[in-house]
């Protein structure tokens, strides 16, 4: 059965923005992307999804353990960052689609920090933010159908990949399918999801702005949980999901060399265009630097110019 939820106004508008922006970050940026940058982007991915389990852990200390060497710190959170670097440096393994994969998933991560890893709950929960009663799960006995039937909707071909990442994220969530270990679960199987479909998403750490806007993740669950329905999260999951596009790009349009800019604008097939244009492929270009590049495309000829200043236009040669 397919969970359910509504598609919003809003819900369409972040969509579109989303595939505008995986437009742009396509092989270009993921070739010239340095193995250092991945590296950053993969400890940021851990450090904040453990963050907000509260892992004391800095970044520091995550690139020391992922480079062998020994920390101080609470045995615990060490033990919880080993396992996360073991699980994510082996997700590409990993078929979404996969009950079993995704229970072997939670016996990797979990291992060594509660009693049965990779085993579903077998006594009811309730989540307690502060003194009240956020949460009450399903009981145990629903688990293993309900997770059944979830991982039944993952091979729905015809649903949005970007809308059945949010849903299964939520959904798990809610099910709430292990004594521990839910909220990182549904964080890394969602990465999972999208990396399937998009690559890209294998070194976008979109957990860095969900440990920044804790407060609306919890509530989109609130608000989603008495709704009855993953609308909500799924707006607020689609928003992150945007945001943290739009920085990758952002960050790449800084340190790409000109030459970068042009040859990854060549690349889009276009035949004729502005310095608008061409700005708007990469949005935090200043005016000036624009001009340089096009200035340095017409001497490599790899360009002709028409007409003047507002009203220039380029022709690939």
């Amino acid at each position: 059965m397919k969970p359910p939820y509504d598609i919003t106004p809003r819900i369409l508008k972040l969509i579109t923005s989303i595939s505008e922006k995986l437009g742009e970050v396509n092989a270009s940026y993921l070739s010239k992307q340095s193995p250092q940058l991945r590296k950053q982007n993969r400890i940021r991915t851990i450090h904040s999804s453990l963050q907000i389990e509260g892992n004391t852990l800095t970044e520091q200390q995550i690139t020391a353990l992922i480079e062998n060497k020994r920390i101080i710190g609470p045995e615990k959170d060490v033990l919880e960052v080993l396992n996360a670097i073991r699980v994510y440096e082996k997700l590409s393994q990993f078929k979404y689609s996969s009950e079993q994969n995704f229970l072997h998933a939670h016996f990797e991560l979990m291992s060594g920090l509660m009693d049965d890893p990779g085993k579903y709950r077998t006594q009811g929960v309730g989540i307690v933010k502060g003194s009240q009663v956020e949460h009450i799960a399903p009981p145990f006995e629903n688990v293993p159908y309900q997770m059944k039937n979830l991982f039944e909707y993952l091979k729905d071909t015809d649903e949005l990949v970007l809308i059945k990442s949010c849903v299964f994220h939520y959904e798990m969530e809610f099910i709430h399918p292990f004594l521990d270990g839910n909220g990182r679960m549904g964080r890394l199987w969602q990465s999972l999801i999208l990396m399937t479909e998009y690559p890209v998403f294998e070194f976008l750490p979109f957990e860095t702005l969900i440990s920044q806007t804790q407060d609306e993740y919890y509530q989109s669950l609130s608000l989603s949980d008495k709704a009855g329905k993953s609308t909500f999260f799924i707006e607020y999951m689609l928003e992150v999901i945007e945001k943290s596009l739009e920085n990758i790009l952002n960050y790449n349009s800084r340190i790409f060399r000109d030459i970068d800019r042009l040859d990854y604008f060549l690349n889009l097939g276009k035949k004729e265009f502005t310095r608008k244009d061409y700005m708007n492929t990469f949005k935090n270009l200043s005016s000036a630097t624009a001009s340089r590049d096009l200035k340095k495309g017409l001497e490599l000829q790899l360009f002709q110019s028409f007409g003047s200043l507002n009203m220039t236009r380029y022709v690939i040669t």
